[in-house]
């Protein structure tokens, strides 16, 4: 093909695009299988819990156990991570998540869903901090906001093909048995790829640990040196940044808390944005496509939005993030018209789609050597106590009023990002984005 064609130069874009992510590439399309199988079961999980017994008040306690078992879990294994090998932990988690979900097909009593769901969480626990740790230490310096942003993408991508194949299938075979099955196969491939696939990362930024680095250690003074070998971002003097030596410090705690705030909202959204739609003269169809709006906004404007905030760094988009989310919450209850919705929802879509790698730039800026699955694991977690808090609150303010929860989650929004500011900001504002450079291929161990 002679060169300068258009064809060649789309080409060649294509080619340079792949050489770039072919270190993560693999680990991404895992997360893309496996979120298409949580995609499809997402829907039909409480009408398959309700259809085999589970009584509205038990349905809570079952829904409950997968981020309970997460939210004390995810912590010591993503630590784990970080003097474990990371990929048999990945696969291994992933193994027991599809184990436990195909395992609802068979074992069918109350009490087994509680105790499956529970050992689903812990699956998750077991997989995602290493997974995020990993994808955080082969981002080179410039490139953790786009990595995160392709991360997110292939999640949202998953979420919005999984409910189509479930709905097809199930209408197909007849039975939700179907979906629980095909969560549990794209599980188990999503475990396959990232065996024979992903490389284990080693080399000091991905294994090495620092002796005495514990959650409860005080940061001690930084080192500059230490931040040569990791090749931290370069600060305006021309000297590297220094990294933390501990996970005690102002980028974690301020990422900690845009995560409880982001979270927050979601847990929202999960428990009443289908109750409210339909109580304001919607369908369910319109349900449906303001989930699809959300999740192809973020498809889309996710990787340029970490692209973004990897040349104009996180704090901007942050405040913006937060204060859409917070805005929009208020602004639903006073929509004239159900249709007002799609465009609303997707100007909050493109807040979540800079709002996520702004958080994980500012956590891998934050995380200590040998740490990053360990910091990750915290972060999940944080994001677990939202996503409970906002449900349980939820629920008890829904009983008297749909649109309370919504001016309630606002202010909590707002109320995180002032608390955000006021522990992290100036450190976080002062946070140089340092020049792009091509993601080298992962050495192996």
């Amino acid at each position: 093909m002679p060169p300068g064609t258009p064809i060649s130069r789309a080409l060649g874009r294509v080619t340079a695009w792949l050489a770039r992510w072919g270190g993560v590439l693999p680990l991404l399309a895992a997360e893309f299988i496996l979120w298409t199988g949580f995609g499809a079961l997402l829907p039909v999980m409480p009408l398959y819990f309700t259809e085999h017994g589970v009584d509205i008040a038990l349905l809570g306690v079952v829904i409950a156990a997968w981020p309970a078992a997460r939210l004390f879990t995810e912590p010591l294994f993503g630590a784990l991570a970080d003097r474990a090998a990371r990929v048999p932990l990945m696969v291994l988690g992933l193994v027991v998540a599809g184990a436990s979900v195909g395992a609802m097909a068979i074992f069918t009593a109350p009490v087994a869903f509680v105790a499956l769901r529970g050992l689903s969480g812990l699956g998750t626990a077991m997989y995602d901090p290493a997974a995020r740790g990993y994808l955080n230490d082969a981002a080179p310096p410039g490139r953790t906001g786009e990595v995160f942003g392709l991360y997110n993408a292939a999640q949202m991508g998953g979420i919005l093909l999984g409910p189509a194949i479930g709905g097809l299938g199930t209408a197909l075979v007849g039975g939700y048995e179907f979906v629980l099955v095909l969560a549990a196969l794209t599980t188990f491939a999503a475990a396959i790829a990232v065996a024979v696939r992903v490389p284990e990362l080693r080399g000091p930024r991905a294994r090495s640990t620092p002796a005495g680095g514990s959650l409860s250690e005080f940061p001690g003074d930084l080192v500059p040196d230490l931040a040569d070998r990791l090749g931290a971002p370069s600060t305006s003097a021309g000297l590297a940044a220094p990294a933390p030596v501990s996970l005690r410090n102002r980028f974690i705690a301020a990422a900690i808390i845009v995560n409880l705030a982001g979270y927050f909202g979601g847990g929202l959204y999960e428990t009443i944005w289908a109750l409210f739609v339909t109580d304001n003269g919607g369908g369910v169809g319109l349900v449906g496509l303001t989930f699809a709006t959300f999740g192809l906004v973020t498809i889309v404007v996710s990787p340029l939005g970490g692209r973004i905030v990897d040349r104009r760094g996180p704090f901007p988009f942050i405040v913006i993030g937060l204060l859409v989310m917070a805005v929009t919450m208020v602004l639903y209850p006073w929509a004239p018209d159900p249709l007002l919705y799609i465009p609303m929802v997707a100007i909050e879509a493109v807040g979540w789609a800079f709002l996520g790698p702004a958080t994980y730039t500012i956590i891998a800026r934050g995380t200590p050597v040998g740490r990053s699955s360990t910091a990750q694991g915290v972060l999940g977690a944080a994001g677990t106590v939202g996503t409970i808090a906002a449900a349980l609150a939820t629920g008890v303010m829904a009983a008297s009023n749909l649109d309370l929860p919504f001016y309630v989650g606002s202010a909590v929004v707002v109320l995180l990002l002032g608390l955000t500011l006021a522990v992290g900001g100036s450190a976080v504002r002062a946070m140089r984005p340092a020049a792009p450079v091509a993601l080298p291929e992962p050495r192996t161990a």
